[in-house]
C-alpha cells in the first residue's frame, strides 16, 4: 500500500515523496513497524502523507482475533493497517498553491480546460457561445490519461474578468478566453495555471485542440519537477551537531516582521537512541521523519559518535 500511496502522490498529485520507515519514537502505537511517505511543503516542513503499519499480533491479542491454522490450531491473526486522509488536500495546496490560489495538477483537476466566452452584445453572445460549444466538443474528443479531456464552457451571467479570476483561484490547468476577434482568426486566447495569470497567448484553434494532451502533460510534469527541485534545493547532508542545530534554529526577526522560513530536510546519520531523538524534538521541534527505504552509506552519528547504518530524514513537520 505504501507503493500505491507513493504512486498516487507523485504521478497524480505531482508531489514528490520519500518512502521510509518510522523510528521507534515515531511508530504507530502498538505497531511492530510503521512505514510512511514524507513530502516537503512550501515552508520546508514535512508532511506525513500516508502510512502503512505492520501490527504483528498485538491488536489481535488485545481483541482476541483468532483463526484456525492449517495444522488445526487456533492462532492470533497477523494484521496490518494503512491509510491516507484529507490531509492530502492540504498537501496539494501547500505543495503547488501560490498567492493567486489553488494550482491543480491536470490528472486531478475536475475540469482540465475552462472556456470563458467574451462578448458585449446579445448578437455577439450567440455567435461566441456557438463557437465555444463546438470547441468544447472537439476538445472532449481528445484523450488525456486514457480519458476524454474534461472541459467546461462557463456560460454564467457574470463579467468575463470575474470569471477569469475565479478559475485562477480554483486552479484550473488551462483557461481559454474567446471573443469575436478570436473567432475571426479561428484562434483561442490561452493561459496555463502553472504560469503567471497574465501570461496568455493566441493559438490557432486547430493547433490548440491537436496539442491539448501534450499541454496538459507538460503542466503535470512541470509541477512535479518544480516541487522536486524545491525539495532538492532545501535538502542538505549534515555531518556535525553544530551545523544541524544551525540549520533548524529559528532566526531572530524584527517585531511584526513576517516569520522567515528556514531549514528543510537534513540528511543526517543517527544511531537510534530514543532519548537523543526526544532531546532534539524538545529543543528544535525537529523529528526523524523517516529512515529511507533507499539505503545510503554507513557513517557516524554526530550526536553520539556511534556507528550509523545510513542517513535519516530530519525535519520540522505538521
Amino acid at each position: 500500500m505504501l507503493d500505491v500511496y507513493a504512486d498516487f502522490a507523485e504521478n497524480w498529485m505531482a508531489m514528490p515523496v520519500i518512502k521510509g520507515e518510522k523510528t521507534a519514537a515515531e511508530r504507530f502505537p502498538g505497531a511492530d513497524r510503521t512505514f510512511c511517505i514524507e513530502a516537503m511543503m512550501h515552508d520546508r516542513k514535512a508532511l506525513q502523507s500516508g502510512t502503512s503499519h505492520f501490527l504483528g499480533q498485538n491488536f489481535a491479542k488485545a481483541s482476541n482475533i483468532q483463526y484456525l491454522s492449517a495444522d488445526g490450531t487456533q492462532q492470533f491473526a497477523w494484521t496490518t493497517s494503512w491509510g491516507v486522509s484529507t490531509r492530502l488536500i492540504g498537501g496539494l495546496i501547500m505543495t503547488h498553491g501560490d498567492d493567486d490560489g489553488f494550482v491543480l495538477p491536470p490528472r486531478l483537476a475536475p475540469q482540465q480546460v475552462v472556456i470563458i466566452p467574451i462578448f458585449r452584445s446579445d448578437d455577439e453572445k450567440a455567435k461566441v457561445l456557438e463557437y465555444c460549444r463546438k470547441l468544447a466538443t472537439e476538445l472532449r474528443a481528445q484523450k488525456y490519461n486514457d480519458a476524454p479531456v474534461r472541459v467546461l464552457v462557463d456560460e454564467r451571467e457574470e463579467r468575463g474578468g470575474e470569471k477569469v479570476w475565479q478559475w485562477v483561484r480554483k486552479g484550473v490547468p488551462v483557461r481559454l478566453e474567446i471573443g469575436p476577434r478570436d473567432m475571426e482568426k479561428d484562434a483561442v486566447f490561452a493561459a496555463r495555471r502553472d504560469r503567471a495569470p497574465k501570461d496568455k497567448q493566441s493559438i490557432s484553434r486547430v493547433e490548440f485542440v491537436a496539442e491539448i494532451a501534450t499541454t496538459l502533460q507538460s503542466i503535470q510534469d512541470w509541477l512535479f519537477a518544480r516541487a522536486k527541485a524545491y525539495r532538492t534545493e532545501n535538502t542538505r547532508q549534515i555531518d556535525t551537531r553544530d551545523e544541524f542545530y544551525e540549520f533548524f534554529a529559528a532566526p531572530k526577526v524584527a517585531e511584526n516582521a513576517p516569520t522567515p522560513i528556514h531549514g528543510g530536510f537534513a540528511m543526517t546519520h543517527f544511531s537510534g537512541e530514543v532519548e537523543i531523538e526526544q532531546k532534539i524534538k524538545d529543543e528544535l521541534s525537529v523529528t526523524v521523519r523517516c529512515i529511507p527505504l533507499e539505503k545510503g552509506e554507513a557513517g557516524r552519528c554526530p550526536f553520539t559518535g556511534k556507528p550509523s547504518a545510513q542517513r535519516v530524514v530530519w525535519a520540522k513537520s505538521y
